[in-house]
């Protein structure tokens, strides 16, 4: 029997053999043995996204789920970092609950559209903790749409489709490797006193199966085929193409995926087997100050195991915030060792979260591993 079901799943199907045939190829810079699985591994994760995040997904009865985690990493994540996602829509009012858990930043952002691995998404709001009250217990609640209202409040714009929620933690240990640092968090439709909207959204349908099917292969098709290559030109001034050189770090805009009230820079790094890249840097007053090692699919390296990314409870600095890192394929015997896993290429992102006054740029160079201890 054919049906818009099968339809879609066939597309899918005829889509993850472009991906592979596309993609996976030097048409993308991707070369090696490594950049073949590599890519792979990454199309897996975005599967496993879009079929948890994306497949069952309507705004009339949204649910959050948590984006990414030690196994499932898209979007450029952060060992730091707890994210959730759930779906929103204009011609609704909502009310999230939830938890700080300990955070030291929380924060909320609607994103216009419905188009969820896109740079070129628009955020069209967000709201941070120094906007809504949070209790004693770390509690706070949110209305989104509706009348608007002095606090606790995030208007929904015409075409919003999603919600995002950042919960940054700065502590010595990765929280985003720990189930007990997940926050809880909840999100319902309202009327307008106030109270729940119970009715049952309608069962799954040959129309809704196919709409799901297809909204996952939105995801991946978003994350490879039609996103460019890494080598075209990128019109953001705090990413970098040369590397080993940061560019000065800038405030993302409206860029989707991003936060408002942050700023941010990458660069890549490359390292040879008995090089070291020598990192020397300030963190500045910020709520929340991270750097952390990516692969070129924007996935986090294997913080569960390996020391990958730091944050200022995590580094050795001076008073003024000055501390130096060491990218490295083994452990240098020096403070803030960032483990390259034995890449030799990689990503080195920094996020600043409500950053005040200038950041300085980072400065790195590369030295011989050997040399390292008598550098710093």
């Amino acid at each position: 029997m054919e049906t818009e079901s099968r339809r879609a799943l066939h597309e899918l199907i005829e889509l993850l053999g472009e991906v592979d045939q596309r993609w996976v190829s030097p048409e993308w810079n991707l070369h090696s043995d490594e950049d073949v699985y590599g890519a792979h591994r990454a199309v897996m994760h975005y599967l496993q996204w879009g079929l948890v995040g994306l497949f069952e997904r309507d705004p009339s009865a949204p649910r959050f789920h948590r984006i990414v985690s030690p196994d499932r990493k898209v979007l450029g994540d952060n060992p730091d970092a707890v994210y959730f996602d759930a779906p929103v829509s204009a011609d609704h009012t909502y009310r999230v609950t939830g938890e700080t858990k300990g955070a030291t930043y929380v924060s909320i952002t609607v994103e216009a559209g419905e188009a969820w691995g896109s740079m070129d998404n628009q955020t069209v709001g967000v709201i941070n903790d120094e906007s809504f009250d949070i209790d004693a217990d770390g509690r706070f609640e949110i209305h989104l749409g509706g009348e608007p209202r002095e606090r606790n409040w995030l208007g929904l714009p015409a075409g919003a489709g999603s919600l995002s929620t950042r919960h940054y933690f700065e502590d010595p240990t990765y929280a985003a490797a720990d189930p007990a640092r997940v926050p809880e968090m909840r999100i319902e439709v309202i009327d307008g006193d106030g109270s729940p909207v119970t009715a049952p959204p309608p069962r799954p349908s040959d129309a809704s199966v196919a709409a799901g099917i297809r909204r996952v292969a939105g995801l991946v098709r978003e994350l490879t085929v039609d996103r460019v290559p890494q080598s075209s030109d990128i019109p953001r001034s705090w990413i970098s193409r040369e590397p080993n050189v940061f560019p000065p770090p800038g405030k993302p805009g409206d860029l989707g995926l991003a936060a408002f009230d942050a700023a941010y820079a990458m660069a890549p790094f490359l390292i040879g087997p008995d090089e070291a890249l020598v990192i020397r840097a300030r963190w500045p007053q910020c709520r929340y100050g991270n750097v952390c090692l990516w692969n070129r699919f924007l996935q986090t390296f294997d913080y569960a195991n390996r020391s990958i990314s730091l944050n200022r409870a995590q580094t050795v600095a001076d008073a003024d915030g000055r501390f130096t890192a060491v990218i490295a394929h083994t452990d240098p015997g020096v403070p803030n060792w960032l483990d390259s896993e034995g890449r030799p290429f990689g990503i080195a992102y920094w996020r600043f979260m409500l950053p005040e006054g200038h950041i300085e740029t980072p400065q790195a160079e590369v030295v011989p591993l050997a040399d390292v201890p008598s550098r710093l």
